[in-house]
């Protein structure tokens, strides 16, 4: 099972983080441009990581999928639901730039009432959004190949995509002077250029097991409902984040600027604990579509213990770097003031968040996504009464930064756990066969 598990994970691993290293590098190359271009970013990659992210269910709805038809013998049925997939990250991607453009002003200005970190938001985005087509169908297209079995295929094209999207950024950032616009453009270039090359693999795999690629989403309904639930589960995640940068905008910009650098760093741990939930996505799906559930229950156990210990094991590397990293990020010595005690915190919460995103992991893979969608209510609930507490508090320094992440990990992501915990210690998940 370990070797399983491995073989998925790893590749899964380098997959996952090459998005957190698209902003981690930005985070680097753009904070060396003053705080307030840093403060902008914030504002930017918060929303285009929001959008991006409540669009995840193209890849979280579409490796079960096709996991449990592979898992029930029906390969070219598996393909087919990922070029579904694809076809409808697409077109959804079409649909947000044509929406996104006229409405980056005000998204901008609900953020910050700072003329000029508006100002750099309002670059960011409306640039980013470009390559928004190509993001959701490199989202749709990776689902496919998960769901396969396959993760060594995702983890080439993103290791080339972060090494693309670092070169481009630099040139844009510094010889070419663009500032953060330059930032944003080498981001939207290197995904379009990631979705040509997944394009290239779904095709071949289609016509080797001929399977058509005309438009179309599969069931319509079907589809329709376990999109809707998927994006309700990631809306209450997306929500936080926003409210938590909202919030930090309104207690400083050096704040809201530390937030941006942490938020950056924890992204990129976020990603790597979860390719254990991934490759979770991948076996039990699989083994459900071959109705094994007895064996189903073991890979939980047994993968719920890899993420404590890969969260241990983060934690107690953030804690040594704590004092140091800062100046990695920014030069402003009152951000960087900020960081030491954001990382501590994060340290700390870290082998929670291990063992959260397994279990989330395992749900997702067995396609239990209303349990999913309706019980991030809770955790929302909780986040929102202590945002509530600080704003009324109205912290600043270093007591705002703790203040931030107890919202976060202390309310959100315990009563998140919580109510994962409660679902998998039940059978009503285990469902077997080609669908659910």
């Amino acid at each position: 099972m370990d070797r399983r598990l491995g073989s998925l994970a790893i590749p899964a691993l380098g997959a996952l983080i090459a998005e957190p290293l698209f902003v981690l590098t930005d985070t680097a190359m753009v904070g060396h441009l003053g705080e307030t271009v840093l403060a902008g970013m914030s504002i930017g990659s918060t929303v285009m990581q929001t959008v991006i992210g409540l669009c995840i269910f193209l890849s979280y709805t579409t490796t079960p999928m096709v996991a449990r038809r592979l898992g029930a013998n029906d390969k070219p049925g598996a393909i087919r639901a990922g070029i579904d997939g694809i076809w409808l990250g697409l077109g959804l991607g079409v649909i947000l730039l044509l929406v996104g453009l006229p409405l980056t002003g005000t998204i901008t200005s609900a953020f910050t009432p700072d003329p000029a970190v508006a100002r750099q938001a309002y670059h960011y985005i409306a640039i980013c959004l470009w390559g928004l087509p190509g993001m959701l169908t490199v989202l749709a297209a990776t689902g496919l190949l998960r769901g396969l079995q396959d993760t060594r295929t995702p983890l080439a094209v993103a290791a080339g995509g972060a090494v693309v999207n670092v070169i481009l950024n630099w040139l844009f950032i510094y010889p070419f002077g663009l500032g953060i616009a330059g930032s944003a453009l080498g981001t939207a270039i290197t995904q379009t250029l990631m979705a040509l090359v997944y394009a290239a693999v779904a095709v071949r795999a289609a016509r080797a097991n001929e399977v058509s690629l005309r438009p179309g989403i599969g069931s319509p309904g079907h589809a329709f409902m376990v999109s809707s639930l998927m994006l309700l589960r990631t809306a209450t995640l997306r929500i936080v984040l926003i409210v938590l940068v909202w919030a930090a905008a309104r207690l400083g910009t050096s704040e809201l600027a530390a937030l941006q650098v942490t938020m950056a760093v924890y992204m990129l741990l976020v990603n790597t604990m979860d390719a254990l939930a991934i490759a979770a996505q991948a076996m039990i799906g699989h083994d459900l579509g071959a109705g094994d559930s007895v064996g189903v229950r073991q890979q939980l156990n047994r993968i719920a213990g890899w993420g404590i210990l890969v969260g241990v094991v983060l934690g107690i590397a953030v804690a040594v770097v704590s004092p140091v990293v800062g100046a990695v990020f920014t030069p402003d010595a009152s951000v960087r003031a900020l960081l030491p005690v954001s990382f501590i915190m994060m340290a700390v919460f870290l082998p929670m968040c291990g063992v959260l995103f397994v279990l989330d992991g395992v749900l997702i893979g067995a396609g239990d996504v209303r349990y999913l969608a309706l019980a991030g209510l809770w955790p929302l609930v909780s986040f929102a009464a202590a945002i509530g507490a600080m704003m009324w508090i109205r912290p600043v320094g270093i007591a705002a930064m703790v203040w931030l992440w107890l919202c976060y990990y202390g309310a959100f992501m315990t009563a998140r756990l919580l109510v994962l915990l409660l679902r998998a210690r039940t059978s009503a998940w285990l469902v077997t066969g080609h669908d659910r």
